[in-house]
């Protein structure tokens, strides 16, 4: 598969978290000659917290991983991720799959199963064959490394181009805190909490209830502003781990923060680089709302719109689908105030086409990987930034074979 246009030009250079250990083996899952289980191994004194798909459908990993998290807020753990079978909608199977699992790797681990995490993600519907993964628990566990996790970024992709990593550094009192995170997303991709999966490490001290409050939040401005295709998965999964190993607390500490956020955002700007078939990067910014939940209806009305996504896609600057997709968001409009530019250019304001626009610039603008939606409804304050990417036949190409 040819890696997308709009990929980083490598993987980044994770460094190594105290506590962390990585893994990756072939498991045979669904594909042959790939990996496809990834293990992450966490020092005694790890806290857990995660943010989990609202989907009603969502999978028995998720259930699991719900159940447990906060339960125990300190203490050895481990993430156990495979690819190619999602483990969704296998009814009683699914969850007897799910306890097998982490029966075996606690096992294996010398680990609580009420400390053993894991996901699934790929194919909808088919039992998972969860033999192989027990089988390969063994090799899995004798593979760890603390510098094993570009391995494990590579092993939870599925229609993935690429492999998605990020990394952070601050000093705090004269010491370095790190924080790395690797994610899978392609397809299947639309907050609710945003369609993938992804794991963050840091080496910094944080109890429960502290980080499990700034993911959550970290999570609605970063993870739940993408969307590549509408759809959400039953499987999103997003787990981060403090292992405290470089005895820094860093609770209510603005740079880590700060840094958490911006690599939050980085992997969920990734997810959308890598959406199928995308040609074209887009921001949409909406201001001038009514107020926030009123921008963030009109900036996925105009992101989620095929019809947007496919002017782009084709190098298009109809606005007019732009205005179209206001119209239909539900949230408060007034025709005759809205101001839309593509970058910074003007195109359109006061309820029509601007004197000052020209179709041959914009259709210029438009070739470019890069692309700015800029919209003030010209109401109130509310704002929202979204990010999502074009619609080409190319997605189309690969879902129609998604199951071959």
């Amino acid at each position: 598969m040819a890696v997308s246009p709009l990929a980083p030009a490598a993987f980044p250079d994770l460094p190594v978290i105290q506590g962390v250990r990585f893994a990756a083996v072939e498991a045979g899952v669904r594909y042959k000659n790939r990996t496809d289980l990834m293990l992450a191994e966490l020092c005694e004194g790890t806290t857990v917290a995660g943010v989990y798909t609202t989907s009603a459908t969502r999978s028995a990993a998720v259930r699991d991983c719900q159940d447990k998290t906060g339960g125990v807020d300190q203490g050895r753990a481990a993430f156990l991720v495979n690819s190619g079978n999602s483990n969704a909608f296998t009814g009683q199977a699914g969850d007897e799959a799910v306890q097998a699992i982490c029966a075996a790797a606690a096992e294996t681990l010398g680990i609580d199963a009420s400390r053993i995490f894991t996901s699934s993600t790929g194919v909808i519907g088919e039992p998972m064959k969860y033999e192989r993964i027990v089988d390969a628990l063994p090799k899995l566990s004798d593979a760890l490394s603390d510098t094993a996790i570009d391995a494990a970024a590579r092993a939870i992709m599925t229609t993935d181009t690429f492999p998605k990593g990020a990394a952070a550094e601050i000093t705090v009192d004269g010491q370095t805190v790190r924080i790395a995170g690797i994610a899978k997303g392609s397809g299947m991709i639309a907050p609710d909490m945003a369609t993938m999966l992804v794991y963050i490490f840091t080496d910094a001290k944080i109890g429960y209830r502290d980080l499990q409050g700034m993911l959550s939040h970290f999570t609605d401005r970063t993870f739940n502003c993408i969307t590549v295709d509408s759809d959400t998965s039953t499987s999103d999964t997003l787990l981060m781990a403090a292992t405290g190993a470089s005895g820094v607390d860093v609770t209510g500490n603005s740079s880590f923060n700060s840094a958490l956020e911006a690599l939050m955002l980085n992997l969920a700007h990734q997810v959308v680089r890598d959406g199928e078939g995308a040609t074209k990067f887009v921001e949409v910014r909406v201001s001038g709302a009514a107020d926030d939940a009123d921008a963030r209806k009109v900036a996925m009305a105009i992101a989620n719109s095929p019809l947007v996504k496919t002017a782009i896609a084709g190098e298009d600057p109809n606005w007019g689908r732009i205005v179209m997709a206001v119209g239909k968001s539900g949230a408060e409009a007034d025709r005759d105030k809205l101001t839309i530019r593509f970058g910074d250019m003007l195109v359109a304001e006061n309820g029509w086409v601007s004197s000052k626009y020209v179709e041959d610039d914009a259709a210029a603008y438009m070739k470019g990987q890069e692309i700015v939606i800029d919209l003030d409804m010209g109401l109130g304050e509310g704002i929202s930034n979204v990010w999502t990417c074009d619609l080409t036949h190319r997605y189309i190409d690969i879902n129609a074979d998604y199951r071959s």
